[in-house]
């Protein structure tokens, strides 16, 4: 039951973009199109999970033994950073198209504070290895899903008429605060 509360706490109460309003960069960047939001979100599930292993097994077997939780921002940054270059990597020679297609936004996974976020919640609510990477993966899933619905409602909008003060970035903010108050309905959950 534990795992189920992780799961769907991660996605649906606090979602870390519509809730903890971690990760509006790519959010809002990312978010014009159904298919390059799903890739940023499989990109940041990807690098979630695997940061989440790595930064766990670092945080247990060499920050906290040494007494060096205070350098714990700068090792998550740099793993997540050799992580981002990775998936760049892959991307580029498995997707072309999704390479360019998330553009700058890829590197800026790095800088997301949605994935340093998770990281050190991760460690601050002292989860084991398999909660850590639950915890992980869910809520990458749900900034995924967040990614995913945005786009659909911004790909639909454009087809809409929109009074020409409200057109862009405006409308796009109205309907993000939108789906995140939607989103706070679920808050009586877990």
């Amino acid at each position: 039951m534990e795992y189920f509360a992780i799961i769907i706490g991660a996605i649906f109460v606090n979602n870390v973009v519509l809730a903890q309003f971690l990760g509006i960069c790519p959010f809002l960047g990312v978010s014009s199109k159904v298919e390059t939001s799903m890739g940023m979100g499989a990109a940041v599930t990807f690098v979630m999970a695997l940061s989440s292993i790595v930064v766990w097994l670092i945080q247990e077997y060499i920050l906290a033994p040494l007494g060096i939780e205070y350098m714990q921002t700068i090792v998550f940054i740099l793993v997540i950073a050799a992580l981002v270059q990775m998936v760049e990597i892959v991307l580029k020679k498995v997707s072309p198209s999704l390479y360019q297609a998330l553009g700058i936004f890829l590197p800026l996974i790095t800088t997301n504070c949605a994935v340093l976020g998770v990281a050190i919640l991760m460690i601050q609510k002292e989860y084991s290895l398999l909660e850590g990477l639950l915890y992980s993966v869910s809520t990458a899933l749900g900034f995924a899903l967040a990614l995913v619905i945005f786009a659909g409602l911004r790909e639909r909008l454009e087809f809409e008429e929109v009074p020409k003060a409200f057109e862009g970035v405006p409308i796009a903010l109205i309907t993000a605060s939108l789906l995140a108050m939607a989103f706070m309905g679920f808050s009586g959950l877990v």
